[in-house]
């Protein structure tokens, strides 16, 4: 039996946690990193994209390489990626299709696709990857599951596992895409407004992965957000978070409103989850301080779930100012 066929095997008896020698050794390089201050770094040009000029993918490829030194502190990009992702492993990006154009933009994930290749993953072990097929194609990607190259599908092609993964007051069936799928997760989220849970990034886009998110945004998602992340295979197989901050939301979501949208032209990476959401929310409160319009908390939508995800029980990472160093480039 291939290695390969030996840790599908291994995953669909165990129920998918079987933990590989190269997600070991990525776990302990996650942990080591958070026992310091969390680093979140935000890259801006005010160029990427303009009134008159839509978003240039040089620009943006160059925002991700040196997001991605900085953050890992390498002289070359490629170094940097070598830091989150093994050869042999397959690596699944989460992107966030739900509102058609306000999608995780595809020159992004161009990009990541690039770098991870040239840091030793094969195109046919990235596999993008959301919600539904329609999600993506509405978005501008094409879907592929079964052709060479860049695999790129919904939850709706697998489906999900028949057996529950529980932690709190959360219990959902996990997609298979996840589980049996992909080594490691690279988190493509979104800055935005969310209607209900105050902010849509990091911790929240892995709704995407369960087959029940309906269920869990009572009281602003609090802890319901926080307790999904903290089911066994999200938090063991997310790696990385790089936000989408090209165009920003900070009203009307979590549909496209291109009304209450602007041009952060930006980047927000971090590998503590929690540190860049609680980054992000800033920004967007900043946001409505200048437009004018209620806070989060004046509205009763502040994400106290960013908080509990920081809190000793869910210890996802921190929201504590004093322990995140963000670094502006």
């Amino acid at each position: 039996m291939k290695r390969r066929e030996f840790f599908k095997k291994g995953l669909a008896l165990s129920g998918g946690f079987l933990l590989t020698p190269s997600t070991i050794a990525a776990c302990s390089k996650d942990s080591s990193r958070l026992k310091g201050k969390s680093k979140v770094v935000i890259s801006r040009d005010s160029l990427l994209q303009t009134a008159q000029r839509p978003l240039e993918s040089d620009r943006l490829i160059k925002m991700l390489d040196n997001t991605m030194q900085s953050l890992f502190d390498r002289d070359n990009p490629v170094e940097a990626w070598k830091e989150v992702v093994n050869p042999g492993e397959v690596v699944g990006l989460k992107v966030n299709c739900l509102s058609g154009r306000g999608s995780t933009h595809i020159e992004l994930v161009n990009a990541v696709c690039e770098r991870l290749q040239e840091a030793g993953i094969k195109a046919s072990d990235i596999v993008i990857w959301d919600r539904f097929n329609t999600d993506l194609e509405d978005a501008g990607y094409k879907i592929n599951y079964n052709g060479r190259g860049v695999r790129c599908y919904g939850n709706d092609v697998f489906g999900f596992e028949s057996d529950f993964e529980m932690y709190g007051s959360a219990a959902s069936l996990v997609c298979k895409t996840l589980t049996r799928v992909c080594d490691a997760v690279i988190n493509l989220p979104l800055l935005k407004d969310h209607g209900i849970a105050g902010v849509t990034m990091s911790l929240k886009n892995l709704f995407g992965a369960i087959h029940n998110p309906h269920k869990y945004h009572l009281d602003v998602g609090d802890p319901y957000i926080a307790d999904v992340y903290m089911m066994p295979s999200i938090r063991r197989k997310v790696r990385l978070s790089i936000c989408d901050a090209a165009t920003a939301q900070y009203e009307g979501g979590p549909s496209f409103m291109p009304q209450w949208t602007w041009r952060y032209n930006g980047l927000i990476a971090g590998m503590d989850p929690v540190a860049l959401d609680y980054t992000g929310w800033k920004i967007i409160e900043q946001k409505r301080v200048e437009m004018g319009i209620k806070s989060l908390k004046e509205l009763g939508r502040e994400p106290t779930y960013i908080a509990t995800a920081a809190n000793p029980k869910h210890g996802l990472g921190t929201n504590d100012p004093n322990k995140i160093e963000i670094i502006k480039i």
